[in-house]
């Protein structure tokens, strides 16, 4: 579904704290993917999840306790009511995601015949790693290189970073390498991110433009962002400054 620009989030061992713990599984799915996204509805890109309790969600409940213990402790997630989210249609009418009604507004449309079941984690859903970084230097190449916009949201990265001084599309670059955000967190970037029909749909319309992942595929090897671990764990806040650190 739609994503959500943050000034501040706490990022953990397991990734951006609130980050994708719903997660809709298709048993029409193909195997080892059992996630029902966008490459199935397009118009689910253009549903808009919010977060009933925003506070509660926004960081763990001891924080302050977590950021004094030692690498390797995991925080405390709010209980499962405190992160209850409700979901807006794109027609505005908003529903809780657990309402049976949602379920099958998202399936109206589609050729495909899919039984949805909501799945509930207290750590990210996500596919890959727990951790997704995109310059936004490489989205300005990609605009130039097939001559027209390409928005950076369209990559559904966790951090957008800008890396001034650098080459485009030197992300590859730090594959093997560590980062430091802000003041603590620290992320070991593993690989480059592979790419799929996601990145073609547009986020404010789901209209697809093909070009896109055609031009990733030809030109980058079918990779554009990066993957990380997370080495150390700390509050990440917009504008912050990134430093390499090996």
């Amino acid at each position: 579904m739609r994503g959500e620009e943050l000034n501040e989030a706490y990022l953990g061992f397991a990734g951006i704290y609130g980050d994708r713990i719903f997660a809709f599984e298709s048993w029409s799915a193909r195997k080892g993917f059992p996630f029902f996204t966008g490459r199935d509805q397009r118009q689910m890109i253009l549903y808009t999840p919010r977060f009933r309790q925003p506070e509660k969600a926004a960081r763990p409940i001891n924080q302050s306790e977590a950021e004094s213990l030692p690498p390797g402790a995991n925080p405390l997630y709010a209980s499962s009511e405190d992160l209850m989210v409700d979901v807006e249609t794109p027609a505005g009418k908003t529903m809780p995601i657990d309402d049976p009604a949602l379920l099958d507004k998202l399936c109206e449309g589609i050729e495909a015949k899919h039984r949805l079941r909501l799945l509930r984690s207290d750590r990210a859903l996500t596919d890959c790693r727990p951790v997704s970084i995109f310059a936004v230097q490489t989205a300005k190449t990609l605009s130039e290189e097939i001559g027209r916009p390409v928005n950076k949201r369209s990559f559904r990265a966790n951090i957008f970073v800008d890396l001034k001084r650098c080459d485009p599309l030197v992300e590859k670059d730090l594959v093997g390498r560590s980062i430091r955000i802000g003041a603590k967190a620290i992320v070991a970037v593993l690989e480059r991110d592979p790419r799929c029909m996601m990145i073609t749909l547009d986020p404010d319309t789901a209209e697809k433009e093909p070009a896109v992942l055609k031009q990733v595929a030809q030109a980058h090897s079918g990779m554009a962002g990066l993957y990380g671990a997370v080495l150390r764990e700390g509050t990440l806040r917009k504008g912050d400054s990134i430093e390499l650190l090996g």
